[in-house]
């Protein structure tokens, strides 16, 4: 016979309609985290930008060394061959790569500030870090912040390495290691002056004088009083000066002959074949042709220079440049922007997911980076293939991405 037990008071005071169970915690009030102090936050903003700094210049220098190496052996006989000239092997070394590390920053900027974010928010994650800070009351895109402004710096120090330093040293940049002092020969394609018709030709080009070896000048029908063609030894690049306009001095002529006896040939009222009939500067076997286009222009383009520089490049009535050109400098423009969109692609890959795995950080970077530029690249080729207008061809990028960054940030407000 087993015993039954009584029940509670409160249930035969009140009737068995009235049992209420006790839920643990019921009758506590609700509280929320105090947030972190300003003075707290600012030390958690320096720990999370030393992490990011940190992890850029170590993925910048490593890719600046293995480039170094690999390409300072290849060349190592122009190396050895220019020191024995003038000396300092290391010094003529580090020179040459202090400035071409110019140009591989520009290359390099923002798929290594997408890097270091990446690493920086997963290495955070990994160490429950990130879970400490949410658990705080501090939001993912809070925690992100110095991330995205560090990165974003980043975008505007490579902008103003583009604009202003690599500009200054074009002829830097552009020399090889089998020509650091500039004095070997280039090939010199073809080039047709817009404004006079003139086609100019030449076997080779020199930059350290700026000269054309060889050079042949097409004369179009209007000019063609004495022969089709001017035929030189050399052609060196003359900019303008007081009253003289700039051109190319053609000396040792071979055709025509007889210079001194030969007026000068004018298109539409300019002089444009100076003869030294009419020119005391001019020696007897010596020709000037009047041109727009600076030897810079014939022979590297608009190769380093400003955006400046290329849009008065473009303006230039004597050389056409075609669409790539045009499409160059909306991509300068648009460069910043398209920085922080792939910042802003990858970083939510990394945030929303709690991923705390470094490897697979890398192939979601990859990924994103690869499918980045791919998009870059095809619609920048059907801008220099005349399929879609060159502006379109540069902003077209951000109307794709910007909405898919967008959506794949909002989780992070949350």
């Amino acid at each position: 016979m087993t015993r039954r037990m009584p029940p509670p008071i409160a249930a035969t005071v009140l009737g068995p309609t009235t049992i209420r169970r006790r839920q643990p915690f019921a009758n506590l009030p609700e509280t929320n985290f105090p947030p972190l102090g300003n003075r707290l936050m600012r030390i958690i903003d320096r720990y999370i930008l030393r992490q990011f700094v940190q992890t850029f210049l170590i993925c910048f220098v490593s890719l600046v060394g293995l480039y170094v190496v690999f390409d300072a052996f290849t060349n190592l006989e122009s190396f050895l061959k220019a020191a024995g000239d003038s000396g300092g092997l290391l010094g003529i070394i580090a020179s040459y790569y202090a400035y071409q590390s110019l140009a591989f920053f520009d290359m390099t900027a923002g798929i290594l500030a997408l890097i270091a974010a990446m690493f920086t928010i997963t290495w955070l994650q990994r160490h429950n870090e990130m879970t400490a800070l949410m658990a705080a009351g501090v939001p993912r895109f809070r925690a992100a912040l110095p991330v995205i402004i560090a990165a974003s710096s980043i975008a505007v120090l490579a902008t103003v390495n583009r604009e202003l330093i690599m500009p200054r040293y074009r002829a830097e940049l552009r020399r090889k290691p089998s020509d650091l002092a500039g004095e070997v020969s280039r090939s010199f394609e073809s080039r047709y002056d817009e404004q006079t018709d003139i086609v100019i030709r030449g076997d080779a080009a020199y930059p350290a004088t700026q000269r054309i070896g060889k050079p042949t000048f097409q004369l179009p029908p209007t000019l063609a009083s004495y022969g089709s063609q001017l035929i030189a030894e050399n052609a060196f690049f003359r900019p303008p000066e007081r009253d003289r306009p700039g051109g190319y001095l053609l000396v040792s002529v071979k055709q025509p002959r007889d210079l001194t006896s030969r007026d000068s040939l004018k298109l539409d009222g300019r002089p444009v074949i100076l003869m030294p009939k009419d020119f005391d500067w001019l020696k007897d076997d010596e020709c000037f042709v009047v041109s727009k286009a600076s030897f810079d222009l014939l022979t590297e383009g608009l190769e380093y220079a400003s955006t400046a520089r290329m849009i008065a490049g473009l303006r230039n009535p004597s050389i056409d440049f075609g669409p790539g050109t045009r499409v160059a400098i909306h991509a300068r423009m648009v460069h910043p922007f398209t920085d922080i969109t792939l910042l802003l692609l990858g970083i939510p890959l990394v945030m929303t997911r709690e991923n705390r795995n470094i490897f697979k950080a890398i192939g979601l970077c990859v990924l994103v980076v690869a499918i980045f530029v791919l998009v870059l690249m095809a619609f920048q080729y059907l801008g220099t293939t005349y399929l879609i207008p060159p502006h379109l061809a540069a902003w077209a990028p951000l109307l794709v991405f910007v909405p898919v960054a967008v959506a794949m940030s909002s989780s992070m407000w949350k």
